[in-house]
């Protein structure tokens, strides 16, 4: 994908879909100062280079049964890039892991799990992870609280100003 560059413009249309994805393109076009079909064009631009990947729902994990969060620390028998990858992949399409890191220090990957309860973090740690050929150890911790956001910081200390459209002279009477 062709790397966009991007202007304050493009930054304040991404700060506003990060805090309401809902948000009509006329209501961030009005925000950004723009014309709804400039601001649509910029949208699809940003979409079409990778920079918006999507838009989803937060859910209350507790309100449909999933009450537990964990985190297994996770140590491999080879770091090699293929095995990491299977590894990874392997892992990122069990439904009830949520992310999994790749990471410096005493263990190799991080897996964020959320399941219904301890029994099912038992069963998923037996049947899913466990067994894996790579795996030579896992530490699990229980998450009992958490905070933290969904938005990327928006740093704009770099950031070229928004072109300003040309303006159309008036013809005199």
């Amino acid at each position: 994908m062709a790397r966009l560059a991007l202007d304050r413009t493009d930054f304040e249309i991404i700060r506003l879909l990060q805090k309401n994805a809902r948000l009509s393109n006329k209501q961030v076009a009005a925000a950004v100062h723009l014309a709804p079909s400039s601001c649509h064009q910029r949208i699809k631009n940003l979409e079409k280079a990778g920079v918006i990947r999507g838009a989803h729902a937060e859910i209350d994990s507790r309100s449909i049964g999933l009450n537990l969060e964990a985190l297994a620390f996770i140590k491999l028998a080879k770091y090699e890039r293929g095995v990491i990858d299977r590894f990874m992949n392997k892992v990122a399409s069990i439904p009830e892991v949520r992310r999994v890191f790749l990471v410096s220090g005493r263990h190799d990957v991080i897996v964020h799990v959320i399941v219904k309860d301890i029994d099912h973090l038992r069963n998923l740690g037996f049947d899913r992870f466990t067994n894996q050929p790579e795996l030579v150890s896992v530490e699990t911790a229980i998450v009992f609280e958490s905070r933290g956001r969904n938005e990327l910081p928006i740093l704009m200390d770099e950031v070229e100003p928004a072109e300003k459209p040309a303006r159309r002279r008036s013809r005199g009477r």
